[in-house]
């Protein structure tokens, strides 16, 4: 099957690349530039794309993100250190900005005789982002149904939407991923910072994997002590 992929350049959408590439026929990776805070992430979207031997497109919708404000990802706020089940992650909630790019996505799928558009949304994600939840996957797919009737059929896969962060880890092992090769931190320093929500779920999913995990990190061992507060949480 014809299957674009939505790629950030983050861990799970790199995975999905390569998954992708092995299960079906990965017909390009498509990123956004909306204005976030680093535009780092993208260079590793580009470079997948190219070692899958596959077509890049990079979508300039900064107009769009200028007034997507009061997120911790376009505006001028500060990015929050801990985990993503403290309540102050919700910062970096960018509104609407999945459907928006999957509706990008989804014309250019159309566009180019694709049969799926892929995005790489897992069971991690549910807690803070709706538009990462598996209702509104159901959703959005219904309204692409009917936006594109009688013109393309299009199906959304998301293969991860029950998955945890360390379940992608693991197949990412097997599929060969170079994870050194991806970039998850909000930040956009020269390294991993450690300490923001994306940089702890990223080291307590190869924790939890059993994957060793080849990233530098400027805090290696914040996300420990984060994630056992987390635990006695929800105990």
């Amino acid at each position: 099957m014809k299957t674009i992929v939505i790629c950030s350049g983050g861990l799970d959408s790199i995975i999905l690349a390569h998954k992708i590439a092995r299960e079906r026929d990965l017909a390009g990776l498509v990123s956004f530039d909306y204005g976030q805070r680093h535009k780092k992430e993208l260079h590793y979207a580009r470079a997948c794309a190219a070692s899958l031997g596959v077509p890049f497109d990079l979508i300039d919708i900064t107009g769009v993100g200028k007034v997507l404000t009061g997120s911790a990802l376009t505006d001028d706020v500060t990015v929050p250190d801990g985990h993503y089940a403290e309540e102050t992650m919700k910062i970096t909630i960018v509104p609407n900005r999945n459907a928006i790019m999957l509706s990008i996505a989804y014309g250019i799928a159309a566009s180019r005789k694709a049969q799926a558009v892929a995005t790489a949304v897992h069971g991690g994600d549910h807690f803070i982002y709706p538009d990462c939840r598996p209702e509104f996957i159901t959703a959005f797919e219904g309204m692409q149904n009917q936006a594109l009737a009688g013109y393309a059929t299009i199906s959304l896969y998301t293969p991860f939407l029950s998955k945890t962060k360390a379940d992608i880890a693991a197949e990412g092992a097997v599929l060969g991923v170079n994870f050194a090769q991806t970039w998850s931190c909000y930040k956009g320093g020269d390294i991993h910072c450690g300490r923001c929500g994306t940089c702890v779920e990223r080291r307590e999913a190869f924790d939890l994997s059993g994957v060793a995990d080849p990233t530098e990190y400027a805090d290696a061992h914040y996300w420990a002590g984060v994630v056992e507060k987390a635990k006695q949480r929800r105990a």
